[in-house]
């Protein structure tokens, strides 16, 4: 089966480590661009890069946009060029379009307009760091809908020595272990009885109030 071909319009910080790290993947990335600066930047890392102005149908037709499968708009501050961006690629008619939103407003306009997925890397980042700095134990955060969200928690000293069935997550917050990561092993099925490890890391899922409450009960500080 041929490998996914991903388009990535926009080479800001977001859009070239988009472009760079699907190229490190072993895809086949076109980077596109109005600033020959940037396009300079990433000419030598992506399988192809260009210059051209994705606001502008013809150019984007001549590049053979709708030939690719994923395209990833990745505009930075310019949200006209964003929107009307969006709006020649839908009209196009490329398979999969996923957009960056700076705000929650041009999300909305976006997902009117057709684009199947809306990312906010900024308010994303964020929400990162606001759940690490009220507890340095939480090494991820995924916002899976607007209530719920996944994180994953390095084992705490009041966590160490005990089972799940004595931390009994569930009933005092609410939340679930999906998963407990032992270094390079994950245990997807852990039981009531499986001991927390001072190198674990727990996977749990649940709402976002009831994840703060379980981050701040066992915040170290």
């Amino acid at each position: 089966m041929a490998k996914k071909q991903f388009a990535v319009i926009g080479m800001g910080r977001f859009g070239s480590s988009v472009a760079n790290s699907l190229t490190q993947m072993g895809f086949q990335v076109l980077a596109i661009d109005t600033s020959e600066e940037r396009i300079d930047e990433v000419v030598d890392i992506v399988t192809h890069a260009v210059i051209a102005d994705s606001t502008d149908e013809d150019a984007l037709k001549q590049i053979g946009i709708r030939n690719f499968d994923v395209v990833v708009v990745a505009i930075g501050e310019d949200i006209q060029s964003s929107i009307l961006t969006t709006l020649i690629l839908k009209d196009m008619g490329v398979k999969t379009l996923i957009v960056k939103a700076k705000n929650e407003l041009h999300g909305k306009v976006l997902q009117k307009i057709g684009a199947d997925k809306v990312i906010y890397p900024e308010r994303d980042m964020g929400m990162r760091l606001a759940h690490h700095l009220i507890s340095p134990n939480i090494l991820e955060f995924i916002e899976i809908s607007d209530d719920y969200s996944i994180v994953e928690i390095q084992a705490t000293p009041q966590m160490i020595g005990l089972n799940l069935k004595q931390l009994d997550i569930r009933a005092k917050y609410r939340c679930n272990v999906m998963a407990i990561k032992t270094g390079a092993k994950m245990n997807i099925s852990p039981y009531a009885e499986d001991l927390i490890h001072p190198e674990d890391v727990l996977v749990v899922v649940g709402k976002n109030t009831d994840l703060t409450e379980l981050e701040l009960a066992f915040s170290e500080g």
